[in-house]
């Protein structure tokens, strides 16, 4: 390699540097400090932001929950922007054991998630409402269903949008059947297994009439479970919220109608009537946002410097987690 072409090459690796090097100190100049390295959001990972003046020892607090309801390893250093359970539950938490805090907001946006995940946030809500006595009140988004209402359920206050899809009361576990696909294109997959069972819902051969047993009894199980949560949070008979939850939607006026949701109004309603109906007419009202840490800070420099192989590292990680079948509550559209 002659000389010009060494030094062709040292400028082009230079600019690389300097482009990069720029990217990551427009970044570090566009950082609020203060609030990152404040020393009570260190501890809680969350930061209050205030939406309405009042008095900042009576306060009301609101908690966004938006996307799939999933512990999901796609919430990695260099993927800070999904929905983060172990951060909704510490949100509650600290809504909870916070004294200042006289009142819970959930601005619930989701179609729903894991059955597990469902229910430990179902199990939040009716401990703070139990152990620490706060009036929780629900305001519903865009979509509030499956595991959406499930969360909603034992709330003191449903208020929905008259556009909300919610509903979808029921329980869906789903996998792809390659089989037809797979003798097609001559592919034959060997399986070793220890038991019959071991891989039921494989993706590579027909389910039996056994499999397809087993699994229904634990949808149906689960079903059981959604139903009693709905009988015990809404006062509504068995009968009733087994024919309301066949698995269908409905918008926000509809619900209202048969009785899953109590008003239609907005986010800014549901605030108008917790203060009322709280006496918390002078309350500050707060939202709770994660706290910009170190780790969350690097994790949005190191993506904005590069996105395409954090997207395509999303996908492989969704593709992977979604590989084995799962029960969920979830309105699969």
């Amino acid at each position: 390699m002659n000389q010009k072409r060494w030094i062709a090459l040292s400028i082009a690796v230079g600019l690389f540097f300097i482009s990069t090097l720029f990217q990551f100190f427009t970044s570090l100049a566009a950082t609020d400090f203060e609030s990152m390295f404040n020393l009570e959001e260190e501890v809680s990972g969350v930061k209050e932001k205030v939406i309405e003046e009042g008095s900042p020892t009576k306060k009301i607090a609101v908690l966004h929950l938006d996307g799939v309801i999933q512990d999901s390893a796609t919430s990695t250093l260099l993927n800070t922007s999904v929905y983060n359970h172990k951060r909704f539950l510490d949100m509650l938490d600290k809504a909870a054991e916070d004294r200042n805090v006289d009142g819970i907001i959930l601005r619930v946006n989701t179609p729903g998630g894991g059955v597990v995940e469902s229910a430990e946030i179902h199990d939040h809500i009716v401990e703070i409402k139990e152990k620490y006595e706060k009036p929780i009140y629900i305001s519903m988004g865009n979509t509030a269903a499956s595991g959406g209402y499930y969360i909603s359920a034992p709330a003191d206050k449903i208020v929905a949008h008259k556009a909300t899809i919610t509903g979808s009361i029921g329980v869906i576990m789903e996998s792809i059947n390659f089989a037809e696909l797979a003798t097609e294109l001559g592919i034959d997959v060997n399986t070793i297994k220890s038991g019959e069972f071991k891989d039921i819902m494989s993706s590579y051969r027909e389910m039996t009439d056994d499999e397809r047993k087993i699994l229904q009894s634990m949808v149906d199980s689960m079903y059981n479970d959604f139903v009693q949560v709905i009988v015990e949070g809404r006062d509504l008979s068995e009968e009733r919220v087994r024919e309301l939850g066949d698995g269908r939607v409905y918008t926000g006026e509809q619900a209202k109608k048969v009785g899953l949701v109590d008003e239609l109004g907005s986010l800014d309603d549901v605030i108008a009537m917790m203060k009322e109906e709280q006496d918390l007419d002078n309350a500050q009202v707060i939202e709770y946002e994660p706290g910009l840490g170190f780790g969350q800070f690097l994790g949005g420099t190191m993506k904005s410097l590069t996105s395409s192989e954090t997207e395509l590292l999303g996908i492989k990680q969704l593709i992977q987690e979604n590989n084995a079948p799962r029960a969920m509550y979830l309105y699969s559209k």
